[in-house]
């Protein structure tokens, strides 16, 4: 492997720190920050650009530190943001939005603010991992697919980490830790079955092929003044707090932004004004586009202002949870990938699709709802930039990005966007 030294310039949507060889070459380097001269081994080459691992740090950024975790000096490469001052990881994380939001989304002076403060510790309620050849759950090694048993975390929940110190599983096995940290309800699913596995008693145990057989696993989470039910293979945010986060943003922008959404024309889109934009007629209407286990739509549709809910979800199980959590208000839930989605007019979107974002044809899809209001939940920069570019050509406004910490000691990043038409 090549071996150079690289003077760092800023981050990349991934995380990793961007330098330029002599030759104009980007490289983009894991484990470096802005601001930095390292040494770094390269150990991918294109045409146009280059990938590269830090060894050794020559000149320091401000915002470096030591890992607090032990467990990185041993090769796990479970938190790759762990030379991060903990302070400085939401300033770089929203630094990082703001840069995408004006090269990608076309956003002049976008507004991107703090969401609320998080702890970076001890908050992961879910965990992935595989059995290591003594059946512990470990992590992988960072670039490695060995495993690393990962006694101590830094990031898991404590009801998490008793499972990781005292259980057992088939060596090789895939296993899935799940827990309710405010009802203490744990789960744990393993592949390709449950045999082999030894985990504490108050623990609900299931394999993968029990789930394909059809067999019915979930525990229950409280968010936001609700009790959700979260089956096996349901999506849920990976830490209570930071759902309250989320929830709390999505309320407030839509609280903030909503409150003309029942108007139907905007006073700048009537006749003569050039737009072709469908007025809403959606009365009290909000589509939860990707609506998981209903938590968005079940939080919101308590509002005095939304009438019905209309969940659109394309996985099996959180269409059930879904129906399950939301039987209390008047909500529609829709078995359906958000591609195939027909829309209908409503006020108010709120979508939280996966890392791949909405993307064109899902975007012509919440226009053609007349909504005058657009809430973007992003988990992936590039998709948000994307996305914001789209919407920005619909004939949305970017009106403001909050950025949360929910990943603590990682560069992923979670940012709400409200979008006003």
């Amino acid at each position: 492997m090549t071996t150079v030294e690289l003077a760092t310039t800023a981050l990349a949507v991934g995380g990793e720190a961007i330098a330029r060889e002599d030759s104009g070459r980007v490289v983009f380097v894991a484990g470096a920050l802005p601001d930095e001269v390292v040494r770094a081994e390269v150990v991918e080459e294109r045409k146009n650009h280059a990938r590269a691992i830090v060894v050794d740090v020559l000149t320091p950024s401000k915002h470096r530190v030591e890992p607090p975790c032990g467990l990185v000096a041993h090769g796990c490469g479970g938190c790759d943001w762990q030379h991060v001052a903990e302070p400085s990881q939401p300033l770089l994380r929203r630094s990082l939005i703001s840069d995408v939001l004006q090269r990608q989304g076309k956003v002049h002076n976008p507004t991107v603010l703090a969401g609320p403060k998080l702890s970076a510790d001890h908050l992961r309620t879910t965990v992935k991992g595989v059995a290591d050849s003594e059946g512990r759950f470990s992590l992988r090694r960072r670039r490695s697919h060995d495993p690393i048993h990962i006694a101590g975390c830094l990031i898991t929940h404590p009801l998490v980490q008793e499972i990781v110190e005292t259980s057992t599983f088939a060596p090789g096995a895939n296993v899935t830790i799940r827990v309710g940290a405010r009802t203490s309800e744990r789960l744990v699913i393993v592949g390709p079955s449950a045999a082999g596995s030894s985990v504490p008693s108050d623990v609900l145990l299931v394999g993968a092929d029990e789930l394909r057989a059809g067999r019915r696993a979930w525990f229950h989470e409280e968010v936001g003044g609700r009790r959700w039910r979260v089956s096996a293979e349901s999506f849920f945010q990976a830490s209570a707090q930071g759902a309250d986060a989320l929830v709390s943003v999505v309320r407030d922008y839509v609280d903030r932004f909503g409150s003309g959404a029942g108007l139907g024309i905007d006073q700048e889109s009537g006749p003569g004004s050039g737009s072709t934009s469908a007025p809403s007629t959606g009365s009290g209407r909000l589509v939860d586009l990707c609506c998981g286990v209903g938590l968005f739509g079940g939080v919101l549709g308590e509002s005095s202002s939304v009438r019905q809910i209309v969940g659109v979800e394309r996985s099996a199980s959180s269409v059930s949870d879904a129906r399950h959590n939301l039987a209390d208000i008047d909500a529609r839930i829709i078995k359906v990938a958000m591609e195939k989605w027909r829309p209908s007019p409503a006020e108010i979107v709120v979508a939280d699709p996966a890392r791949s974002g909405l993307g064109a044809s899902v975007v012509k899809s919440v226009g053609a709802t007349g909504a005058r209001l657009c809430v973007l939940v992003s988990c992936d920069p590039a998709s948000l930039g994307r996305d914001t570019s789209l919407l920005v050509d619909e004939g949305f406004k970017h009106k403001s990005s909050t950025v949360l910490d929910l990943f603590g000691h990682s560069s992923h990043i979670e940012v709400v966007s409200a979008f006003e038409r």
